[in-house]
């Protein structure tokens, strides 16, 4: 995943703030958009790690047919 993706989780969260409480303040926007960039990547390693664990669970399965 790419610096792109991590900035719209970013923004997202921002802008969920924002939603939420519009009299947000700065610190809280900052916040969310730490979160936001950080939870993009976490995503992104839980995907990863999945798929990883299929393709090795695929290579078993042909491994032992």
């Amino acid at each position: 995943m790419g610096i792109l993706e991590e900035a719209a989780g970013a923004f997202a969260a921002v802008e969920g703030v924002k939603k939420l409480d519009p009299n947000a303040g700065i610190i809280t926007d900052a916040v969310a958009g730490i979160a936001g960039f950080e939870g993009a990547g976490a995503i992104e390693n839980f995907i990863e790690k999945k798929e990883e664990g299929n393709q090795n669970a695929n290579q078993d399965q042909q491994q032992q047919s």
